[in-house]
This record gives C-alpha cells, structure tokens and sequence, in this order.
C-alpha cells in the first residue's frame, strides 16, 4: 500500500516540461535505459500505442502503469517531436542470496517462501519487500517464543547492476513459561484444567517435553483443550474472553492469563434429527451417544455426526453434512439438541488409479478392491480396500485420495498412491566344519513373482551330513473367488552317526498341496493334503526314547554291521489331511498397529497310515492401540500332538520345542521342557506360550523397516504320558502341564526388515529359571538371542 502511494505522489509531481504541454500524436517510441529488459517488455506494459494522441493526463497513467510493474527505480517520459521516449532505470536483479544463523526455522522453508514473494536469485530486487520478509521472519520467530531474535538485513551492490543480499538471523533463547493463570474458574481448581495443556511452567520434566517453551500454536491448541474441557462437562455457554501473553523485560519470562466465562451447567431436554432422511431415522438414531437427561456433552454431540456421517458415506453420500445445534434454555438451563442432516447428492466412482507401482500387474491390486467403479462411493469400502492394498508383503505404504471429477459434481476418482516394498528376500552362505566339511546354504523368496502376486521359495543347505531342499509356490487368486493354492515340496537328509554329533538319523521328503477358501471379509478356511515318506535310524548308543519309538513304531527293521554293533530303523508313510480355520483384521501383514488374528489348525494322519497321529495348533495375535502411536500387542500359542491307534507317540518331528526368539525369550533355543537321556532337548507333546509386548513409537522414516517393543514372555513345553524320561540318575521324571513350571522372562526386542529377511535381536531377563542340581536338568540362559527369518 505504501509503495503504491509513493507511486501516485510521484506520478503526481512529474516535471511536465519533459513533455510538451500540448496534445500530440505519437508516430514512433523507443525506450532508453534498458540493461536486462527488453524493449518489447517495456512497450507491453506501456498503454500508449503509435497513433494515439497523448495529453498529460495519458502520461501519467502510463508512468503508473509501467511503476506498477516493479521493474524500475525510476520512469521519464520524453517527446523529441512526434517520438515518444521512454527514460528508465532498471531495479538491480538479485545476483545472490544467503540466510545464516537460523536454526528454529529450515533454510529450505525460508527460501521456498521468499522465492514465492520474488526474493531469489535471478528476481528483480525491491527493498520495500525485503523489509516485509524481515518483519514476517521476527513473526515468526515471536510465534516460537524467541522475543529475543534480530535479524539484520544487508544489500551490497555489485557489478552490472546486481546486488549481493544477505539475511543474518540471531535467534537467541526461547523465552520460558514463567506463569499459566486462569481467571474466573470457580467450578475446578487449575491443576485439574491444565492436567491437559500443552504448555506449562517448568518441571522435571520439561527437558524431555519442552512444555515450557512458549509457542503460539500451542496456545492455541490449549485454548480449544479448555473449550472442551468445559464444553463436555455441560458448560454449554462456556466462552474464552481474554487472552494476555506478557513477556518480562528480558524477554527470557512469559506470563500467560486466560479469562474464562464458566457459565451454567447444562443437561440435554431433547434430541431432534432433521432434514432428508436417506438412511433410517431410527438407524442414525442408534448412533447418538447422547441421551436427553444426561450432562450436555460436546464431543459426544461431534462424534455422533462423525458416526452418522460415516454411515451415510457407506451409501454413497460421501459430502453429507450433519451439524449439531444445541438451543440453550438460559432459565431452565437446559439444552435441546437438534442434528441438521443435508445428505447432498450421491457419489460415484469413475475410476480407481493405482500411482507410484509399475512392478505389479494391474490386475493383481484391482483384485483387491472392495470399492467398483461405477458404483457409488462407499468409504468403508475404501478404507478396507486401503487395508487389503497394506496387507500385501510388496505394499510399503498406501494412500488414498479422491478427485472430484471436473464438471461432474457427483463423481469422483480414486487414486491410490502406494510405496513399493523389494518382494525378495535373499540369503545364502559358505562355510566348513571338521564335522561338515564344506557347506554350503542359501534361499530366496520373492511374494511378488514376474509381477503376478505370486509367493515363490527355494531354500537349500548341503553338507557332508546333512543336506535339506525345500520349494514351495502360493497363488493367492487360484480362482476369481479367492480361493488360494500352495504346493510344496522337501526333502530332509539327516546322516550324523559317522559325524557323532547326533546318534538319530532321518531321511525324510513329502509333498503338500492346500487350498484356501474365504468365507467372509476377514475368515478363511484352509484344507490340505500331506504325503510323507520318513525313514528314521537308531543304534544301540542312541537316547532310550529314540530307540523306544524306532522299535515301537511303523515298518522296524535291525541292521547288524557284522562287529556286534547294531542300527534299529523304521519307515513309514502318512498321509495327512489338514483342515484350518483363520480370521484376519490387521491393518498390516507386518508390522501391524490394529487388528486380530487367529488360527487353528487341525491336522491328522488318516486310519491305515503306518504311523497315526493327530496334532492341534491355535495362535491369537492382537494389536491394541493405546496412546498415540503407543501399541499394544498380545500373542498366544497352544498346540497339542498325540498318537493314534497302535502308535506309541507324536513322530519326533510332531514334538514341540520351547524356548528362543519366537517363545520365551531368555531361554536357549528349544532348551524348555523334556530332555532325553543325554540331556538334550527331545520336545513335548504339549505347548502353551504367551508374549505381551508394548510397542514404542520410532520415527517416522524407520516406522515402516523396524519396531522396537518392551515384552514379557511365559510359557513352556510339557509332556502327558506318551514319552517316558528320566533324571540324571536314570530314574523316571515327569514334565506334566502345571502353571507352577512355566517360565517366564521380561526385556527389550527390535525386529528390523532388511534384504536378507526380518532380523530379530532381543535382550531378555528370565524370572524363575530353574538352574538344575546332581539329578534333575537345569534351564540353560541365553540373555542376548539373534534371529533371521522370512518376513512373510
């Protein structure tokens, strides 16, 4: 506003005699004093063209009109007969800019808002702006609570017109919060309103919070907590009058008093719904959390338009409004409340877009959607096909918007814009051992195989004793229904007696295939078929219990070596149906902040098989959200195996082990619950397990990589009759399921996913090992546990 006055003051005092005093038509112009700009620019600006007749009044307007342009220092305007002559001097252009000193504010955010106020390199310069960002800038500074900044500006002129300029800001301390005074509260003592504020006076505590340090922002936010505060104890009328934000003299103290008008206490006389009714009145009804009788409630009142609001958008009517109006009685300090509902006109999908991916055919994220297009837009259709697009092992991140379609007020498109997760996992070594000689182990998975969604996995491990080949293939979208399919494939090799690492000998290979079936939105049911083909191997110096089930069970059979030395051996084929019932909630397949799951698989060696068994395995996960990004998580694991028929006991490799990462940790992997005859671990029949973890907030850049969580673990492995062990001094010992032989543990985790797959470290504290004594086997300790596993 100053400038354009300056502007019209000069235009206003032009000596005139540059001009004549007469009327006269223009046969030619041309402009002097141009460095930068072009003639053509100038005579863009100019409103004056050749054959129009010009007076002083015409003049004037074209010196304003080229002024206001912000090109020139300074404009004359000439007549050399019937030319016009434009005489300028150009504003200098800006030839660099630097800021120092700011530490409070990026430099990134200051030049990027100084560019859009033409202050960058390149741009003509205008002081007068410059001052103007000076002044923002101090603002700015003042809204953090630095009352203390100076910011001092610089302009150097150099060469061809150009200027060097130079911004140094001293943001000095941030001034604290000295005092927080509430007048005219006389229903609640201060401590109990400002429980909430984000500001307060210094603490203990405030090194850690910083909620001494003054901000206008949080002020703010702190006024609209108090309006709350009150508005949902029935204070209906309740009203911020005064606001007064002191500083002391040294700009080191603020003082901050807050005038409040209580008001009355209100109670709700009626509730009303009004206007088109597109969903039921007694559906909408169901939804308001507030009663007529009850205390006047604020945030009831917004989050039952919140709850019809997203009813409405399951319909389709995604703009619906619904505002809350309460109508004060000041007599009888009551409130009617009445919901105004304007669903507005239904919204349609036109089309849904999938940005930021190109390695996934289209096909496999469209199957994924619960939201069509054509259809009307339904949000909880979008949210769950946000959660579906989560889920995936390949989707990093999903977001969601949708555009309104332009010219067609009730259509939209859907746009997904999704982050993109390596789908491979890849490990593999080399190593060698006395025993093992060269070995040497690798694997790959890949969860989105040539684009197709596919999960494929290839693990193998060669030695001189032990050799293991597995590959296995997942097609989630078998069918257009859903129905899923894996098929797998492995093999076992396990010949230790000439390695005398091991005294029990196995060679194994089985082919699986299973089917999935949806049944709802989050339930599935699986069924399968397992055929394996085992053949297990003792001596006489083997564990009793290893010995006991070779002779007891499937085709026996003794190898004599001719030295007296005899091998005790079975094989046997099974053939198992496997039947499976699983729910899934989670908002993620990892690292997961809500939601359930539950499984329960039932598997079982059909009559006529030479071994039968049967075995049960349920498994709960559950993620509580509880403050923020604070998460809660339980999980839980029960299984049971027990043999059928004319077989003695669970196979060995049915045996469930307990101990480690993934149950309690603390506790040697596999090292809880029944030992053999040699002290190692042989498994039990029976698992219980529990982990319950709070999982700490990171950062946001490592949130979707890493988790870190504080955990404590019980659990233990047991045995109810079918294998018999003994003590140190060979004599019977039972490992029957009691709460008294559970063991637990407490520490700190971190699971990372990284290329190689999800890596797992944890530091744990066991609470009541057992340390052993001349008879019975103790628990063995293992404090720090490492892991590496398949993320998916």
């Amino acid at each position: 506003m100053a400038r354009r006055l300056r502007v019209a003051i000069l235009c206003l005092l032009l000596p005139l005699s540059a001009v004549a005093q007469s009327d006269f038509v223009v046969r030619d112009m041309r402009v002097e004093g141009l460095q930068r700009i072009s003639e053509g620019t100038v005579f863009n600006y100019l409103p004056i063209n050749i054959g129009d007749r010009v007076d002083k009044i015409r003049i004037q307007e074209a010196i304003r009109a080229l002024y206001g342009q912000g090109l020139f220092d300074d404009i004359e305007i000439r007549r050399d007969g019937e030319t016009l002559i434009v005489v300028v001097q150009e504003r200098p252009s800006i030839e660099s800019f630097e800021i120092e000193g700011n530490k409070d504010i990026k430099t990134e955010d200051l030049m990027e808002s100084l560019r859009n106020v033409g202050l960058a390199r390149g741009k003509t310069f205008d002081r007068s702006v410059l001052e103007d960002v000076a002044s923002f800038m101090r603002e700015q500074y003042y809204d953090r609570g630095k009352y203390g900044v100076a910011i001092d500006t610089s302009v150097v002129d150099t060469p061809n017109n150009t200027v060097r300029i130079n911004i140094d800001v001293k943001e000095g301390d941030r001034a604290k919060i000295r005092q927080v005074n509430l007048v005219g509260n006389d229903s609640f003592p201060d401590d109990e309103i400002r429980s909430d504020f984000e500001l307060d006076t210094a603490n203990w505590l405030s090194w850690i919070r910083q909620d001494d340090r003054y901000s206008k922002e949080a002020l703010e936010g702190d006024l609209e907590t108090l309006r709350s505060f009150y508005m949902d104890k029935g204070y209906a009328d309740f009203r911020v009058e005064s606001t007064q934000v002191a500083i002391s003299p040294n700009k080191k103290d603020i003082f901050v008093t807050i005038g409040i008008h209580e008001g009355d206490l209100y109670t709700i006389s009626d509730i009303k719904l009004v206007g088109e009714m597109v969903v039921s009145e007694e559906l909408l009804r169901a939804m308001v959390l507030a009663q007529p009788g009850s205390i006047f409630n604020q945030t009831l009142l917004a989050r039952s338009a919140e709850f019809m609001s997203f009813r409405l958008g399951e319909q389709g009517y995604a703009n619906a409004e619904i505002e809350p109006v309460p109508e004060l009685d000041h007599e009888t300090k009551e409130a009617a409340i009445t919901f105004y509902i304007n669903p507005k006109s239904r919204v349609y999908v036109r089309r849904i877009n999938f940005n930021g991916v190109s390695e996934v055919d289209d096909e496999v994220l469209r199957r994924e959607m619960r939201q069509m297009e054509s259809a009307y837009l339904s949000n909880a259709l979008v949210d769950r096909s946000k959660v579906l697009l989560q889920r995936l092992p390949y989707i990093e991140n999903v977001e969601v918007n949708t555009t309104p379609v332009p010219g067609v007020p009730d259509m939209v498109d859907v746009d997904f814009d999704l982050t993109y997760r390596m789908p491979g996992q890849f490990s593999g070594g080399i190593g060698y051992s006395e025993s093992q000689k060269l070995m040497l182990n690798g694997s790959i998975v890949h969860t989105n195989f040539l684009g197709t969604g596919n999960r494929v996995a290839l693990e193998a491990m060669s030695g001189r004793y032990q050799k293991f080949y597995s590959l296995s293939h997942t097609d989630p979208y078998r069918t257009m229904d859903g129905v899923s399919r894996t098929i797998s494939l492995n093999y076992r090799d396990i010949t230790q007696f000439t390695s005398a690492s091991s005294d029990f000998s196995t060679t194994s290979g089985g082919l699986t295939v299973d089917y999935g079936y949806p049944i709802t939105e989050f339930q599935r049911l699986s069924f399968g078929l397992s055929y394996q083909r085992a053949e297990l191997l003792a001596s006489q110096s083997s564990t009793q219990q290893a010995q006991d089930w070779v002779l007891n069970n499937g085709n026996t059979f003794v190898e004599d070596t001719g030295t007296g030395f005899q091998f005790f051996g079975t094989k046997f084929d099974t053939i198992e149906l496997i039947t499976g019932w699983t729910y899934d909630s989670r908002n993620r397949a990892l690292f997961a902040n809500r939601g359930t799951r539950q499984q329960l698989v039932l598997s079982m060696a059909v009559p006529g098989s030479d071994v039968e068994y049967y075995q049960a395995r349920y498994n709960l996960t559950k993620y509580i959200p509880i403050w923020g990004q604070w998460v809660g998580r339980i999980n839980a694991e029960l299984g049971i195996s027990k043999a059928m028929g004319d077989t003695t006991a669970a196979p060995p490799y049915k045996q469930f082990y307990g101990g480690g990462p993934s149950s309690v940790r603390g506790f040697k992997e596999s090292y809880l619950g029944p030992r053999d005859s040699f002290g190692n671990p042989y498994g039990g029949n029976m698992l219980v397990a529990s982990q319950l973890e709070l999982i700490i907030p990171l950062p946001e850049k490592w949130a979707s990589q890493a988790r870190a969580s504080i955990f404590y673990d019980i659990g233990n492995v047991f045995n109810t009759g079918e294998v018999e062990f003994t003590d140190k001094l060979g004599s019977p010992v039972e490992y029957k399921p009691s709460v008294d032989e559970l063991r637990a543990s407490v520490g700190v985790g971190v699971q990372w996913l990284a290329p190689l797959g999800l890596f797992r470290f944890s530091y744990a504290f066991p609470l009541n090992e057992y340390r052993g004594n001349d008879r019975y086997y103790g628990d063995q300790i293992e404090r720090f546990q490492f892991s590496i596993g398949q993320a998916f």
